[in-house]
């Protein structure tokens, strides 16, 4: 099984193991990758998501093209589809794209190797991302003649300033760990033995704040940042509204008064 998954407390670890392969993960894997993140927005008792590769080579290379891939159907009609049934009829590459799982609780990226392609549009769609030494991104769709399908693009211009975004995109070329820390697509770059335990601290950090008010700010981020300041303070005040007289709100007010630490429940 190439996708594993624990809960480690608060904190669910998405392993992707197919390191012969460079993790890079078959219709199968993501199918079943798309589920295993489903049941953790759904677990009350998962406040933060991991994602790694195995091993020491890469992080994901994309679609495993060894795989004995379907042969493409009409366009039209797959694209109208659900994901998993655009993917049997040779869709498979929006597979990678999770936007419509609405996935609310962070997403921290491990990434521990090679980042390309569909998997760089994997980390890119994570929170957070943080690296090892020696690791390298790309998109190099456009060598192939084609364009990233999860909207790498995109993704990359929401991520770091534009030059560098085109310069990524329109080149294919691949940049290391160092660039990648210096025009920010990693806020972390680490030697490879303090990857994971960066990675679970950030995502205890995470955890041990208030879990709906976590995931109300990624929704925030997500749903309202194309808006307008009157309109993105609106759709902010109704989300405090939301969470106003929630029982944790009442426990993080008691314990600052107390000088404590909180007990969140998530209610």
């Amino acid at each position: 099984m190439a996708i594993q998954f624990q809960i480690v407390g608060h904190v669910a670890v998405i392993t992707l193991d197919a390191p012969d392969a460079h993790n890079s993960l078959t219709i199968g894997d993501l199918t079943h990758l798309r589920k295993v993140l489903s049941t953790c927005q759904d677990d009350d008792q998962v406040r933060a998501i991991v994602l790694t590769g195995r091993g020491e080579q890469a992080f994901c290379v994309g679609v495993n093209l060894k795989e004995q891939l379907p042969v493409p159907g009409n366009f039209a009609s797959a694209a109208l589809k659900s994901r998993e049934a655009e993917a049997e009829e040779g869709g498979y590459a929006r597979l990678f794209d999770l936007s419509d799982l609405e996935i609310w609780k962070p997403l921290i990226a491990a990434i521990n190797g090679q980042c390309l392609g569909g998997g760089l549009e994997l980390a890119l769609q994570c929170d957070l991302r943080i690296a090892v030494e020696g690791a390298s991104f790309a998109l190099p769709d456009v060598t192939q003649a084609s364009v990233p399908l999860a909207g790498g693009v995109q993704y990359l211009l929401r991520a770091v300033p534009a030059a560098h975004a085109m310069k990524l995109a329109l080149t294919g070329a691949p940049i290391d760990a160092d660039e990648a820390l210096r025009i920010g697509l990693i806020s972390e770059l680490l030697q490879r033995e303090r990857l994971m335990p960066a990675a679970m601290a950030l995502a205890h950090c995470i955890a041990a704040n208030g879990p709906l008010a976590v995931q109300a700010s990624k929704k925030l981020a997500i749903q309202t940042a194309h808006l307008c300041p009157r309109d993105f303070v609106a759709q902010t005040q109704l989300m405090w509204g939301l969470l106003r007289d929630s029982k944790d709100r009442q426990e993080g007010r008691a314990a600052a008064a107390l000088g404590r630490p909180p007990r969140f429940t998530g209610a």
